[in-house]
């Protein structure tokens, strides 16, 4: 059948008990085969020199690959073959050089091919990558295929005698499994080196750190503490370039917050928010008339948007410090030098210390939210769309602090 292929022409497409395809009305060869398991998958067509048709599979239609990147792929090719480029051909090419580089080191295949596609398509390719040249430094001079089971065991082994967490093993293996998935994926290698391999048994539902309320009640005043410090720092810094003639630093005296650190503590001990989408909040996602931040789905782990109501003490947090912010327009809490802020684990140390607080995280303080809403009574299905989970197991790990339903639910037995 024929169409125009649109997000709205693909959901309206059935699933049939044989596979069909529709081709795009807009793009000659760019078509979509819809698989009776519901998959969806791009493909472009065309005819090389000799007049033979050919087919090159764009990817299939989900998260990593829209309907605007398939056809923009598309295009690409479309302009590639009306130069007289045999552009399944060009593709042919790349692989079997993507498997000679294979066939010499892994690292070979992660810069010139995974890497450039993690950047484009995992909020955390960067770090995956990174995660994988630290643990298995061991590995990327090695040939892919020589990769196995048994190398792997005995690197969980050596990590697990340093102490290394099962956890953190796993989260290792599993980068490495993602480049050679890829490989597999892209006819590199035959067959995944690891695809026997059990992940290390965890515990499901660890404790959740929370802040217990003398503790909460110490973090406020080591906040408001250092705020002190610092407004009073800026005074005796501004007496002192006075003196001396030098520009003065802008007053701090009438500001709520001396710095981003006091507002950025609140709004993630009250939100849920995690640091990645604090850093990359922008004011255009905060309405404060409504009492509500949209975390969009380019700054979510889960790359889906949720929305999450301000309580007062939020609300006011982040009032306070878009009154006294230069303008409303950009990230709500930049750098320094007004770029991206990277990390604050300085300036976050030093408040816990004045807190006196011990073995908690800045992650922590998510925790601290999901675990005084499952306190407090709200479901659980509730706090994982606020603290946007992907699914309900991760919100599951606080499910013990409900203990109410459980009380009420053994007292009927008598």
């Amino acid at each position: 059948m024929q169409a125009k292929l649109s997000a709205t022409t693909i959901k309206r497409l059935h699933v049939a008990n044989k596979a069909y395809e529709v081709v795009d009305t807009d793009l000659k060869g760019f078509l979509l085969r819809v698989q009776p398991t519901g998959r969806k998958t791009f493909y472009f067509s065309y005819r090389n020199k000799a007049g033979s048709r050919k087919r090159i599979k764009l990817g299939v239609l989900g998260p990593a690959l829209t309907i605007q990147q398939a056809r923009d792929q598309a295009i690409i090719l479309a302009g590639d073959v009306a130069k007289g480029i045999d552009v399944q051909g060009e593709k042919n090419k790349q692989r079997r050089e993507a498997v000679a580089e294979a066939q010499s080191t892994l690292t070979a295949f992660m810069e010139n091919h995974y890497l450039p596609w993690a950047l484009a398509n995992l909020k955390s390719g960067q770090q995956s990558v990174d995660r994988v040249n630290c643990q298995y430094a061991d590995l990327l001079p090695e040939p892919m295929s020589e990769i196995t089971i048994k190398k792997i065991e005995r690197w969980r082994i050596a990590k697990r005698k340093t102490g290394m967490k099962p956890t953190t093993v796993n989260r290792a293996v599993n980068s490495l499994r993602a480049v050679l998935t890829k490989a597999v994926e892209w006819e590199v290698i035959s067959e995944h080196p690891l695809r026997g391999l059990k992940p290390l048994s965890v515990d499901n539902a660890p404790k959740a750190r929370y802040l217990s309320a003398q503790e909460e009640t110490a973090l406020y005043s080591a906040l408001e503490t250092r705020d002190g410090e610092l407004k009073a720092a800026r005074a005796r810094g501004s007496e002192h370039r006075q003196a001396r003639g030098y520009p003065l630093l802008p007053d701090l005296a009438g500001m709520r917050y001396a710095d981003r650190m006091a507002p950025l503590v609140i709004l993630s001990l009250k939100t849920g928010m995690r640091r990645g989408e604090l850093f990359a909040l922008e004011w255009s996602s905060v309405n404060l008339d409504n009492r509500i931040i949209t975390v969009t789905a380019e700054t979510a782990k889960s790359r889906r948007t949720r929305h999450i109501p301000l309580n007062a003490t939020a609300h006011a947090a982040i009032k306070a410090w878009r009154d006294q912010c230069p303008g409303t327009d950009g990230l709500v809490f930049p750098a320094d030098d007004g770029g991206h802020l990277d990390n604050v684990r300085k300036s976050w140390a030093t408040i816990l210390n004045k807190a006196g607080i011990t073995r908690f995280r800045w992650h922590d303080m998510r925790h601290d939210f999901a675990s005084k809403l499952v306190m407090a009574g709200v479901p659980l299905n509730t706090v994982r769309e606020l603290c946007g989970h992907a699914n309900l197991n991760t919100t599951l790990r606080y499910a013990h602090l409900a203990a109410d339903h459980k009380t009420d639910a053994v007292a009927l037995i008598g």
